[in-house]
């Protein structure tokens, strides 16, 4: 990468990194989505094997799981044999449509397991002590929670 000294472009994508690290990418994956950002070109994995000084298994298993978050994308260039990749523009969208999608699928499978107690609660209390009410209250309560997550990350995440 030309743009500036080495020593200033590390820099960069070390304290990038930490931020993209936040979304709860794991270290290399978050400094190859920080290169690649950088770059701000599509790179093969041998060139972002060269730059950050990991094996060119690593950098495909990374960019895979960059790719399935929707993070980066592969690129087609006329003439060239090799899988390209870059990343997705712009930051802010990019990033909080990946977190929005998590907090989603979250909310839903913990509503989803939460129900699950819910009826099996139901079906073994059929006089329920004043106990149990007060639990079955309280799990209703933590679902109707879990509900009003989703449905607001929802509403977001159209937007």
């Amino acid at each position: 990468m030309d743009i500036i000294n080495n020593e200033k472009t590390e820099q960069i994508i070390t304290e990038f990194s930490k931020t993209v690290q936040l979304f709860g990418l794991h270290p290399l994956e978050a400094r190859l989505f920080s290169y690649l950002y950088l770059s701000g070109r599509a790179l093969t994995l041998d060139e972002m094997s060269e730059a950050l000084g990991k094996s060119k298994t690593s950098m495909s298993t990374n960019i895979r799981s960059l790719l399935d978050m929707n993070l980066v994308q592969r690129v087609w260039r006329k003439g060239v044999r090799k899988d390209l990749y870059k990343a997705n523009s712009p930051l802010f969208k990019t990033f909080m449509n990946f977190y929005i999608t998590e907090w989603v699928n979250a909310a839903k499978s913990q509503k989803e397991t939460l129900e699950e107690i819910q009826i099996m609660i139901d079906k073994q209390n059929k006089e329920p002590s004043t106990d149990v009410k007060n639990v079955s209250n309280r799990l209703k309560e933590i679902i109707a929670f879990h509900s009003e997550i989703e449905s607001l990350y929802e509403r977001v995440d159209e937007k």
